[in-house]
């Protein structure tokens, strides 16, 4: 008596997806959405940017998880995005320690107009279609 074979090539339909591919519900594994057009890659690298200025680190986090699997220059751009906002998060919980010694009223402000300037270039860039990379950001995301 012969056993039928045991790879994912024997599963049927409703069996589990691959390991590593996300289900579905119907045992087909999620497709990570059609290439984005070089127009549509330079205005979510952009939006990844400037969402920074307006949501902090919650703007390129969700710019990252919705295009990382889609397009290269996004992921990279929304990448870089939320490490900076996480250096910036970083730096405001030091300077609001350093408030009660007055000198983080002025860290503060300097973060800020960093905040500002760094994230409107960055996202002018990324509209370019040019790789930015943010002058002092930790690179944790990865």
């Amino acid at each position: 008596m012969t056993q039928p074979p045991m790879g994912p090539e024997s599963q049927g339909p409703g069996a589990p997806p691959p390991y590593g591919q996300p289900d579905m519900g119907y045992g087909q594994p999620a497709p990570a959405g059609p290439p984005l057009s070089d127009s549509d890659q330079r205005l979510w690298g952009m939006l990844a940017h400037f969402s920074g200025i307006l949501f902090a680190w919650l703007g390129p986090l969700v710019v990252w998880l919705i295009y990382k699997d889609r397009d290269a220059f996004v992921n990279d751009q929304a990448k870089e995005a939320l490490n900076w906002q996480i250096t910036l998060l970083i730096g405001y919980v030091i300077s609001g320690i350093l408030v009660l010694v007055i000198v983080g009223f002025v860290t503060l402000g300097l973060l800020g107009i960093a905040a500002l300037v760094f994230g409107i270039i960055g996202g002018l860039a990324a509209n370019k279609g040019q790789a930015y990379r943010y002058p002092f950001a930790l690179r944790l995301v990865k």
